[in-house]
């Protein structure tokens, strides 16, 4: 019988007609024989099953093989022995160099026919130890899975005891090694079905054995922690974790942050090539254990691995977001990471240029999945938004891309970064800081937040560009009796030659720290700020008065030189006088105060205070400051003939009306979120504006404005404008010596050097018993022009002298910025410039201001963004938009730097002076040389850095170009976002780059 078979496989007959000639040979062969006939036939077919070259062939023989276990059981069981089978297991089938690769596919299909038979129970011995042989021997994924699928269906051939153990470990190294090479979609799709078995084998033999669970995950974190494999171990080791219960996460993680022979090096590659398991399509929980090691490295404090690894590999799981097959896992991964990583902007400053087209592709799309993917991104990158603000030059084109999308509500934001923040002690990250290779190009440095203290940050970054105040701290003399200015000074210098991108104010911060104020927490600048500069005064004041450059001057007459030099510093660059007038409506007489002032806390009129301007003129009034003078209360009727938003006061008793001076601005203002740059031209008694192209439209839209718009001088007029003091608030008249009703005007007497504008937006709401902030955008102008008066005698010796006022020119230099809504929370940044007088050596004369006319136009002087240690170039036009593209975001303390003029020359020559004396100042001898050793350490840091770092890459598996991801999707018009081919969903070339 075997012959006919065989001269029936070999003829050349169509497999059709073989076919027929093959069933008569079957149904012959079912009757009874005797045992030589079968034993023949078992060999025949074993040999068809095993060798033979066409599918048909093997058919035939494991059809023939199948009839002889069902109608000859004995004849099959004598055939199918232990020996036998030990010699296909170990030397194969067939000639050498071509051995069978079915040896496991004969072995699985005679399995089934003598499961009852006494030999049984040798052949599953054999098999527990072959297989065990097998894995060993490291063979590809089509042999794992003809072994998993062989234990599967027979588990009494699984491998026991420590065996069993050892099987999962070696199988799990089987697995590590799996690899693709076809990029064919069946081809993927088959290596996908091959991984799936043998981790399937896995699951159930974990449920069989839990004992087995922890040692396989060990040997599994044995193989993506190590640093010697020259490649990756293959991405389908995801497939083992999703098949560990849950149950166990808890105790895993704990054991393994743990444990101290685990190297940090270990640690950071393991969870480095575990987050590039995102990309396995088939897994499920892995995103839950990705998140969970990482929260468990978070609760032990491993924030510098949490750090490198969180910035190595967030835009490659950003770029998954693409693909709809792997998009729910990676979104659960980038929100932990990025809600997580709250020290610095690092990681979300990665992905910003990526966020514009990565939404493009989702709204294409046109998905649920894609429709809630964009939702979640939109609340997290508001969050980010919230958490990192003071980059709106970089925020603009990402919230472009995400203004239809949804805004998520403060305490929902707090909620998200209370709940997935490393720690809880901020002060544990505060050394964190974003890692700077180098300087900014702008050639300044930052300060690093030290938890919380981004209030204080601002302010030195304020006062250090103030470059009279900056020369004047670093020309002092060291002394003992100022040790905050020594401080001060320190700091500056390091501003000044430090080569790190960002140094520390720590030691500044311990000496300035307001004793009320909670470590920690955030404060406001503006209070800082008055503090900073009292305790810099008060300690002058004592009689440790070191600034005396001015003595040098001989342009002001001797007792004014006196007066001068019983100044503070503060005082000479921040100090201001105030006249304070309260006159009685019933018997006129008026009492007067002056006081010294550093800044003006301007407050928000009410609504209806508010007008808008009418007209324009050469010198632009935005809003005339209220009346100066007060008239007695008669002639009512002639209130009427006044504009409808002040009323005509009456003159101090002896005194004669004047004429009213306005608040003015000049040059180039921000209204309605545009700005146009002006030329100034200087005239005999004004300083006239000209728009650089069209000067009509230019005015006519550029500083009208909007009739709900503010301006800074809008507040200052608020602020100087009479106030009736009546009902509760009357005032208490000596001469009646009783209350009455009286008027109250503030008159500035003596204008600062640096004018400092606090402007009042946090206040008490009654109604909820909370503080709220004035969210209002206020236009803030290049140039100011500010009325003060002066005495008689001296109005005709200075610039611009109007009926005993003189119009003060300051030039904005700083300007503070507040995020947020609250003065508790929110982050600080600073927007600065450097304002100095460029023809300082020639004194204007009659009103004439030479270095007005010859000054480089304002627009064109360069602005910086100070955030903490990012330094950045900006513009004013970003300074002027801010709040409209970031509501939040709202000027809050203003630097104006007074331009020289007749009155204050001596205060510009005397520090224009030193500044020629000395050049650039020179900070003492141990200054110099402790900045010196601070850059020799940091060259020194950087070079370790760099070696430490190149190690560490060195042995990071070399995943795929994540960016490639965006590359294909970027210009493909034709596709479904995430579903088409260029987006990774469809085409077979794109799958393999998602899965390997």
């Amino acid at each position: 019988m075997d012959k006919i078979l065989e001269a029936v496989m070999m003829s050349s007959y169509p497999n059709n007609v073989k076919q027929g000639l093959v069933r008569r040979v079957i149904e012959a062969i079912k009757q009874p024989m005797d045992s030589e006939q079968c034993w023949s036939m078992l060999e025949l077919s074993t040999k068809l099953y095993l060798m033979g070259d066409t599918k048909f062939k093997r058919e035939i023989g494991k059809e023939v093989l199948e009839v002889y276990g069902h109608y000859h059981p004995e004849e099959f069981e004598e055939f199918f022995n232990v020996r036998f089978l030990l010699s296909l297991l170990q030397e194969g089938y067939g000639p050498a160099g071509k051995r069978s690769l079915y040896v496991l596919d004969y072995i699985h299909l005679g399995l089934q026919f003598i499961l009852e038979s006494p030999s049984a129970s040798d052949i599953f011995s054999l098999l527990r130890i072959e297989v065990l042989r097998k894995v060993c021997e490291r063979p590809g994924p089509k042999q794992c899975a003809k072994i998993s699928k062989l234990l599967s269906q027979h588990p009494q051939c699984v491998p026991t005891g420590k065996h069993q153990t050892l099987f999962c470990q070696q199988l799990i190294r089987c697995i590590g090694q799996f690899q693709c090479i076809s990029e064919g979609e069946d081809d993927i799709m088959e290596f996908l079905d091959h991984v799936n078995k043998v981790s399937g084998l896995l699951q159930k033999i974990w449920r069989a054995q839990t004992s087995s669970i922890l040692p396989s995950l060990k040997e599994l974190f044995t193989i993506i922690s190590s640093t010697e494999e020259q490649e990756a171990p293959s991405n389908a080791l995801a497939s083992v974790v999703q098949y560990v219960p849950l149950e166990l996460m808890d105790g895993v993680i704990r054991n393994l942050t743990n444990d101290d022979s685990i190297t940090d090096m270990q640690m950071m590659t393991a969870i480095s090539r575990m987050i590039d398991w995102v990309s396995w399509p088939l897994g499920k929980n892995i995103d839950k254990w990705i998140i969970a090691l990482l929260k468990g490295l978070a609760a032990v404090k491993k924030f510098s691995i949490l750090i490198e690894v969180t910035l190595l590999k967030i835009e490659k799981v950003f770029s998954k977001l693409l693909y709809p097959i792997v998009r729910e896992g990676a979104l659960s991964v980038l929100l932990y990471m990025l809600l997580s990583f709250q020290h610095s902007h690092e990681a979300f400053h990665l992905l910003l240029p990526h966020i514009p087209r990565l939404v493009a592709s989702l709204n294409k799309e046109d998905s649920n999945s894609a429709t809630s993917c964009l939702e979640q991104l939109a609340e997290l990158i508001h969050s980010m938004f919230f958490r990192f603000s003071g980059f709106p030059d970089l925020y603009e084109p990402v919230m472009e891309a995400v203004k239809a999308l949804p805004i998520p509500n403060e305490d929902r934001i707090k909620h998200l970064l209370g709940q997935n923040a490393w720690t809880s002690q901020k002060n544990e990250l505060a050394y964190f800081y974003p890692r700077l290779a180098s300087k900014s190009d702008t050639g300044k440095i930052g300060l690093i937040n030290l938890g919380n203290t981004c209030y204080m940050n601002s302010i030195i970054q304020a006062l250090f560009m103030a470059s009279d105040f900056r020369h004047s701290v670093l020309n002092l003399t060291e002394s003992n009796s100022q040790p905050l200015m020594t401080k001060l000074q320190w700091l500056f210098a390091f501003l000044e030659h430090s080569q790190r991108p960002a140094i520390s104010p720590e030691g500044f911060l311990s000496a300035s720290w307001p004793p009320w104020f909670s470590p920690g927490a955030q404060q406001d600048c503006s209070e800082y700020l008055k503090y900073l500069l009292d305790r810099l005064h008060e300690e002058e004041k004592t009689g440790k008065r070191i600034y005396q450059k001015l003595k040098e001057s001989n342009l002001m007459p001797q007792a004014e030189e006196r007066h001068y030099l019983n100044k503070t510093l503060i005082e000479k660059m921040f100090g201001g006088k105030m006249m304070t007038k309260i006159r009685c409506l019933k018997c006129l007489n008026v009492s007067s105060r002056e006081e010294a002032f550093t800044d003006l806390s301007l407050a928000f009129p009410p609504s209806n205070r508010h007008m808008r301007l009418q007209s324009y003129t050469a010198v632009l009034p935005v809003e005339e400051i209220g009346p100066q003078i007060i008239e007695p209360p008669i002639k009512p009727q002639s209130q009427a003939m006044e504009s409808p938003r002040r009323q005509r006061k009456h003159p101090v008793s002896g005194e004669p009306p004047v004429r009213l001076l306005p608040v003015e601005t000049v040059g180039f203002q921000e209204a309605e979120g545009q700005a146009t740059p002006f030329i100034l031209r200087s005239d005999r008694d004004h300083v006239s504006l000209e728009a650089v192209k069209d000067p009509l439209l230019a005015f006519g839209e550029q500083t009208c404005g909007s009739e709900d718009s503010r301006s800074v001088p809008d507040l200052i007029n608020y602020f100087l404008s009479p106030e009736v003091l009546t009902s509760e608030n009357k005032y208490h008249c000596e001469k009646c010596a009783s209350l009455q009703d009286a008027e109250k005007v503030a008159e500035l007497t003596e204008g600062p050097h640096y004018l400092v504008l606090t402007l009042l937006r946090f206040s008490f709401d009654l109604r909820t018993m909370k503080r709220k902030k004035i969210l209002d955008n206020v236009s803030i102008p290049l140039v100011l022009k500010l009325p003060v008066l002066v005495a008689s005698e001296d109005s005709g010796e200075v610039c611009q002298n109007r009926n005993g006022f003189v119009s003060m020119v300051y030039d904005l230099c700083s300007v503070v910025v507040h995020s947020g809504v609250s003065s508790e929370s929110g982050h600080y940044y600073c927007y600065a410039r450097e304002c100095t007088s460029t023809s300082a050596s020639s004194q204007p004369g009659d009103g004439a201001q030479k270095s007005t006319s010859d000054k480089q136009m304002d627009f064109e002087i360069q602005w910086y963004l100070f955030n903490d240690t990012r330094v950045s170039f900006s513009s004013f036009e970003s300074v002027s938009n801010v709040t409209s593209f970031f509501p939040k975001d709202t000027a809050y303390v203003l630097f104006y730097r007074q331009r020289p003029c007749k009155q204050s020359w001596a205060v510009h020559e005397a520090v224009s002076d030193a500044v020629r004396l000395h050049g650039d100042p020179s900070p003492s001898k141990d200054l110099m040389e402790a900045i010196s050793k601070d850059n020799i350490l940091y060259l020194q840091e950087q070079e370790k850095e760099a070696r430490n770092r190149a190690a560490y890459i060195s042995t990071l598996p070399k995943s795929p170009l994540w960016w490639r991801d965006f590359d294909r999707d970027k210009d493909d018009e034709g596709s479904s976002g995430g579903c088409g081919p260029a987006a990774g969903g469809g085409g077979s070339g794109s799958f393999h780059g998602l899965v390997f």
